[in-house]
């Protein structure tokens, strides 16, 4: 391709990712200005934040790099109304980032997330989505523990629901994915734009008011976007899952089943099949108590990824929280990651068995009814198999938000 085709090919993604920022801010505006009319208890909570960043390693590499440091200004407004039937939420907020010494760079981050929620007495329709625009070492690393090129990340997701109760106990649901990723500069950088969509199906059944069992079949589908080796996988399955509340403050959840991943990928009028059969599972327990709140987690799942392929992540997490004060609350954050290629990478070659872990401690001081303080330590660790030895960063914060009053009108 000519420079100067790959130029416009650039500048039109750009351009069709702002038009669907734009248009994503007017659905927002819509939404804020007519729900009220709907005789809804809506409210609007700004704030203003503002944050002192170090890091040792911020691309948690093993070549010779600089420390960083910069600051990040961040304004936002959380949004909300209720009806007796629907419910609204939402977010606008940007975060305006400087970054000094080993990487020097300027960016802003966007998050449009929305949720709705109908009901009528016997079905719910529900609704997730919205746009984020971040760096692939924010929401893409915490989710699938893989380390890709520091570069922002535009996401697209869509996700409804529909769910029917054909008696007070037993009901059917179904449910929608989408996800649309384009990376900055992605060719240069070695990522691939992509998309994934699925859907499941199955029935619900409530046996008791403590427990909820959901029995569904799933369909996912993935394939590169701007590759020149073109990837295609799917990965149809079935899922089990069961919830239990043990008493008020003690609730727990395990689901599983198996995917089985077909994938092709095509160079130079080639392809190449490959299939694969992958168990998926999850354990979560989350226990409430009068002043803390203690979660722990084990999961494998299959997510798409940047670098053209699809990855399979085992992860084991745990977060603490911990009132101090009425005022002071102290948490803790921990999880490692194995990361591993459930498929081929769209250029070649399968992916090294990538291995993470993080622990992050944070104090923060609601010191006034519109202030908080945040100070917050994180302690990375990575290791690859083509490693010599793991590399590990160092990362310090400091947070301070201010909170204007809170904006809310009922009809």
């Amino acid at each position: 391709m000519k420079l100067s085709s790959l130029s416009r090919q650039r500048g039109g993604n750009a351009w069709r990712s702002w038009l669907r920022v734009a248009g994503a801010a007017v659905v927002y505006l819509i939404l804020i200005i007519t729900v009220p009319g709907w005789g809804a208890e809506w409210s609007v909570t700004p704030s203003m934040s503002t944050k002192a960043y170090y890091t040792d390693n911020l691309l948690l590499t093993q070549l010779p790099h600089d420390s960083t440091y910069g600051y990040w200004l961040s304004p936002g407004a959380e949004f909300a109304a209720k009806t007796e039937r629907f419910q609204l939420g939402g977010k606008a907020a940007l975060d305006f980032v400087d970054l000094y010494g080993g990487e020097p760079s300027r960016y802003t981050n966007i998050f449009l997330p929305l949720t709705m929620k109908y009901r009528t007495e016997q079905d719910e329709w529900g609704f997730t989505g919205g746009f984020t625009r971040d760096n692939t070492l924010m929401g893409e690393l915490l989710a699938t523990g893989l380390v890709l090129r520091f570069t922002q990340r535009n996401l697209w997701t869509v996700n409804p629901s529909w769910t029917h109760m054909v008696t007070e106990k037993f009901g059917f649901q179904t449910t929608f994915q989408f996800n649309d990723a384009t990376y900055q500069d992605g060719i240069r950088l070695g990522l691939l734009d992509y998309q994934a969509y699925g859907g499941s199906a199955g029935f619900l059944y409530k046996p008791s008011e403590r427990d909820d069992i959901q029995l569904s079949a799933t369909y996912n589908n993935f394939r590169t976007a701007t590759a020149p080796i073109g990837l295609q996988a799917n990965y149809p399955g079935a899922m089990l899952s069961i919830t239990h509340a043990f008493t008020e403050g003690l609730r727990a959840n395990a689901y599983g089943g198996p995917r089985f991943v077909s994938s092709t990928t095509q160079l130079g009028g080639l392809s190449q099949n490959t299939s694969d059969t992958i168990w998926v599972y999850g354990v979560s327990v989350n226990q409430k108590f009068e002043r803390a709140n203690l979660q722990m987690s084990l999961t494998r799942d299959i997510f798409p990824s940047g670098f053209g392929l699809l990855i399979k992540t085992d992860r084991l997490g745990a977060a603490a929280s911990y009132d101090l004060t009425e005022t002071i609350t102290a948490s803790l954050d921990a999880a490692g990651y194995t990361v591993t290629g459930v498929t081929n990478q769209a250029s070649g070659g399968a992916l090294k068995e990538q291995r993470l872990f993080y622990l992050t401690p944070k104090l923060s001081w609601h010191f006034s009814e519109w202030w908080r303080i945040e100070a917050s330590y994180s302690y990375r660790w990575r290791d690859v198999d083509t490693f010599i030895e793991p590399v590990t960063s160092n990362t310090l914060m400091f947070l301070l938000t201010y909170y204007p009053p809170k904006l809310a009108i009922s009809k």
